[in-house]
This record gives C-alpha cells, structure tokens and sequence, in this order.
C-alpha cells in the first residue's frame, strides 16, 4: 500500500520493541505505564512518522530504525507530551531524526545517472513499475529542494497539516510557514518541470 506516493510498511513492530531500550531508565513499577502509553502512540502515529521520515530523505532501508528511533525519544519524554499535541511533538522530533540521518549518510548523485535508471526501467508489470516510477520521481524532486523549504513542503502538501500546526512543529511564526510555503511550491514545481524535461529528453534518445 501507498501513502501520498511512499510505500507504507507492512507492519508496526509492537511497543515492547521499542520499550526494551527505556527498561534501562525506567523503574519497574513505571514500565508498564511507560509501555501502555507507548502502544497507543504506536498504533497510532507509526505509519505516519515513517512516511514523514522517508520525505525527508531517509532512506527505505534505515527507516524502521529512525522511526523506532523516534519512539524511543518520545517514550524518554512522555511527562512533556501535551494531551492533543502528539502529531506535533512526534513530527518535530523525527524532523530531527531525518535531519541527522541525512547528514550521516553518504552523499546521493541526483543527477544523470539516477534519471537514466528511471527512463531505462523496462515495464514488466506496468501498474508496479509506474508507481515506482512516480514515487522515485518524487524523492528526486524532495532531495533536490532547498531544506527549509522542503520541511513545509512536505508537511503542507503531503501530509495536509495546517500552518498554524507546522509553525507549532517548527517553531516559527505563521506568517514565515506562508511565505515558506509559496517560495517551496515555486521551486517544487521548477524543479519537477526540469526533472521531466531531462527524462523525456533521454527518453527520445533511445
């Protein structure tokens, strides 16, 4: 299943997976409290903060850790969770997550060589391969934004979070998540009408 163009994971690793790690902090007799609030979290925000976590540029195969990674740092800080705010608390923290996860990783040629693997995919089944492709597109488009821009981007259109919530997650003024935003839809859209110009381009060369 796709959400928003992003493979959705198949399945959510139980709370105890993650509530093993805060053993080492927690008493016994808050584990349980710890783990039972977890869960909920989990079951509830997982799918959510691994898409977010793979628009910002983590990778398909470090994502379950990242987001794993997430829910530890919220299980060590469940007293500082609002009633209500969970979404925001949990997106700035992956936010940040992401961030680093980029940093670390090695650095991703967006460039000719990954527009040819996506022209030169030879369709087996073609529904799969479209969404691939479609999905593939995308990613190169996010990596090539601006990173500011690219955090309002995401959050706005993908995930469909008001700009009151996004000023909230990042902690800047509304009036800066507005003007942000028109500037990352501008350069989405330079970006992508490039981005198809060169793969239709390599597309008539063949």
């Amino acid at each position: 299943m796709t959400l928003h163009g992003v493979q959705a994971p198949t399945g959510i690793p139980p709370a105890s997976t993650v509530a093993r790690r805060v053993d080492a902090i927690a008493s016994p007799e808050s584990t349980v409290r710890v783990e039972t609030a977890l869960r909920a979290l989990i079951d509830a925000h997982y799918t959510s903060i691994w898409r977010l976590l793979r628009r910002y540029g983590v990778t398909e195969d470090k994502t379950d850790d990242a987001a794993q990674e997430v829910f530890w740092i919220a299980a060590r800080r469940l007293s500082d969770i609002e009633a209500g705010s969970e979404s925001a608390f949990l997106y700035g923290i992956a936010i940040r997550v992401a961030a680093r996860a980029r940093r670390e990783r090695e650095p991703r040629r967006v460039a000719s060589e990954a527009l040819e693997t996506l022209a030169d995919d030879k369709p087996s089944a073609e529904n799969l391969l479209d969404e691939r492709r479609a999905r593939e597109l995308l990613d190169r488009v996010l990596d090539s934004m601006e990173e500011k821009l690219r955090e309002v981007f995401v959050l706005f259109e993908l995930e469909e979070i008001e700009i009151p919530v996004i000023a909230e997650i990042l902690g800047i003024p509304v009036g800066t998540v507005g003007s942000r935003l028109r500037r990352a839809r501008e350069e989405f859209s330079a970006i992508a009408k490039r981005v198809r110009a060169q793969l239709s381009f390599r597309g008539g060369q063949r």
